[in-house]
């Protein structure tokens, strides 16, 4: 039915009246929680910041159609309520766009709202320029970054903005979705991670792994409910007990479980190689107990795990005590293993509030000048290094975030020497980490007294040893090897003059036709396609995102090589029944075929080649139908 012109007026006025109101009630939200910690005359300065934001994006919409003021109101409130920021941080997250996107100045926010906000508003600003330095999005992270020198503040509001993006990203093209989920994923996700934002991280990686690879993440998510429905009431009872036994102590303390997310469990699956069914820890119980004054945190600790290990069995090797050694963004709590009445380990983490509390707001936690001021130095000692040894693009951002973003383990020396580096680290990182010489000549090493080789991952607690060879120097894998900003600029350095050979499909995740994929157009013009969850591609993303184009990746007569690995019950003709299976039912080709049997378990590798991604799928499909196998996982190789 048309509408005549009063009609559609009507309407337009009926949903202008509608946002007026959506807008007062969520900035009177952000008034509300700022109330609590700000005089009068500070919330009159955010509210004079609200109004002159709502003047200048007055004329403005959001993809989704939303008046554009709605974003900076999010973008305060998650400042104000989820990261606890102070009154400055809010009124410039309030601004942030107008100096970007109005004919509003700088100047104008320094006259108005001061000296401070209009610094951080002005590092919130992208510059525009006619050539960019390195590219658009990494001058925006350098100039984020160069912000660390005076305040941390900035990061923390770009945090809140880059938050509310992702939360309302499916308005966005899917280009655009890839595009700001892989900076999300390698850069904004990590930092938060560093800063000790545990809620913030954890979010936006769900976010941007639920963005890149959305049937993935799909299916995760429905394995997570369907797991905790069928667990729930063994967990209650489980958790229930707990509180009796510190209950009848007289221990306060909050107990519950909860199931990791779709992205942490991806992140597991894909480290191990597990499928979900075979993923140990989905959920781990949290107990949470409230200080007592004069009693130290760790004698509470010690005391609930003295009454937990009198009642149920724990794991041997399963404790990580993040209270004497609390992880490198200030985390800390008391991890063990516990085994439940119905025959499974359960992780089960002991925290103070206190802790919990500063797991949520991270480096802010403690609000000290001098606890700030470490911070900030911290991270302005790494970045003018990073600045004097490498201008190109690429390496910036892959130096900063090996330096900062990743988590870390701490390893020790033969001598007891504490040494901090990354997870994924090698004794590779270990060495240069001593010295460089130590790591450019580095051949060997003991890890916890027994020989191993230096590419081998470290794990947090590991004393370990290098052995050198005035001949032994760095060789091209050991980038593949290395993680720590010092190794890997080190060995770049050595192997500078070395030439990477080309590849139009991706020499690192190896994709397959029908695989969800996306490619990355090169100034030379080539085009390699990489898995949407590939490392590499999620890097390229955030850095340059415009080279990014949509791959219609379909099978045809080419065929690429797959490995399968088999784990089956061992019984007469089962290796026949296999053969029979891929060679006379499915017609394939086998490459070639590895077996061994250990106490009546037969693990088979069969290398052979396949057309696509659910080719592949159907021959796993088959070979699992065969009785007593138990598992088949697949990879694909070069």
């Amino acid at each position: 039915m048309i509408k005549s012109p009063e009609e559609k007026m009507a309407i337009q006025q009926a949903e202008e009246k509608k946002y007026e109101k959506l807008v007062e009630e969520r900035a009177q939200r952000v008034f509300d929680i700022m109330a609590a910690r700000a005089d009068k005359e500070d919330i009159e300065r955010i509210k004079e910041a609200f109004r002159f934001a709502c003047d200048a994006h007055c004329t403005q919409r959001r993809k989704s159609g939303e008046p554009y003021i709605l974003h900076p109101i999010a973008v305060a409130a998650i400042a104000a309520g989820e990261i606890n920021l102070d009154v400055n941080s809010v009124i410039a997250a309030f601004l942030h766009d107008v100096v970007e996107d109005t004919p509003h100045t700088i100047e104008e926010i320094q006259q108005k709202f001061g000296e401070d906000v209009a610094f951080l508003v002005k590092v919130l600003t992208k510059q525009r320029k006619e050539k960019y330095e390195m590219s658009k999005q990494i001058d925006n992270f350098k100039q984020m970054l160069n912000s660390v020198q005076y305040d941390i503040r900035a990061l923390l509001v770009k945090l809140s903005d880059r938050l509310h993006n992702m939360r309302t990203l499916s308005s966005m093209r899917t280009d655009k979705q890839m595009k700001i989920a892989g900076e999300t994923d390698y850069f904004y996700a990590p930092l938060a991670t560093r800063l000790g934002l545990y809620e913030v991280k954890t979010e936006l990686e769900n976010l941007s792994l639920k963005f890149r690879c959305p049937h993935e993440y799909k299916i995760l998510e429905d394995r997570i409910k369907a797991d905790e429905n069928a667990n729930r009431h063994k967990l209650q009872a489980f958790i229930e007990e707990i509180s009796t036994i510190l209950s009848a102590n007289g221990i306060k303390a909050r107990v519950f479980y909860e199931y990791r997310k779709p992205y942490s469990l991806w992140r597991k699956m894909n480290k191990y190689g597990d499928d979900f069914d075979h993923l140990k820890y989905r959920h781990f119980v949290d107990i949470v107990f409230k200080e007592e004054e004069g009693v130290p945190e760790k004698s509470e600790v010690l005391r609930i795990y003295s009454l937990l290990t009198d009642r149920f069995k724990e794991k041997p090797g399963g404790i990580s005590n993040y209270i004497d050694s609390p992880k490198e963004n200030g985390y800390q709590s008391f991890h063990l293993k516990l085994l439940a009445d119905y025959g499974r380990w359960e992780e089960v983490h002991i925290s103070s509030e206190r802790m919990v509390r500063n797991s949520k707001y991270g480096c802010l936690s403690d609000r000290s000048e001098g606890n700030i001021r470490r911070w900030i130095n911290k991270f302005r000692g790494v970045l003018k290094d990073i600045a004097q040894h490498g201008q190109d693009g690429t390496n910036f951002i892959e130096n900063v975030v090996a330096s900062f973003y990743n988590d870390d383990i701490m390893t020790f020396s033969p001598q007891g020497k504490p040494v901090v580096l990354p997870q994924k680290a090698t004794p590779i990182d270990f060495a240069y980490e001593i010295h460089s010489q130590l790591g450019r000549h580095a051949k060997y090493c003991r890890i916890n007294g027994r020989v191993a080789s230096i590419k081998q991952q470290l794990h947090r607690g590991d004393i370990v040893e290098i052995l050198t060879d005035p001949d032994s120097h760095p060789e091209a894998d050991w980038l593949d090897h290395s993680v720590s900003y010092k190794a890997r600029r080190a060995i770049t350095s050595y192997l500078s003059k070395q030439k990477k050979p080309e590849f139009e499909r991706c020499d690192h995740c190896h994709p397959i036709p029908g695989e969800e994929v996306i490619g990355f157009r090169d100034s030379h013009g080539k085009l390699t396609v990489h898995k949407r969850d590939c490392s590499v591609a999620i890097r390229l993303a955030s850095q340059d995102g415009d080279s990014i184009v949509a791959v219609d990746y379909r099978p045809d007569t080419t065929t690429y090589p797959v490995e399968l690995e088999i784990t089956c019950i061992d019984r007469r003709h089962m290796v026949i029944d296999i053969m029979d299976c891929i060679s006379n039912n499915l017609n394939l080709n086998v490459e070639s075929l590895n077996t061994s049997t250990t106490d009546s378990i037969v693990t088979m590798k069969i290398r052979l080649g396949v057309h696509g991604y659910e080719e592949l799928n159907c021959i796993m499909k088959a070979i699992n139908s065969i009785p007593d196998v138990e598992e088949v996982k697949a990879s694909t190789l070069h």
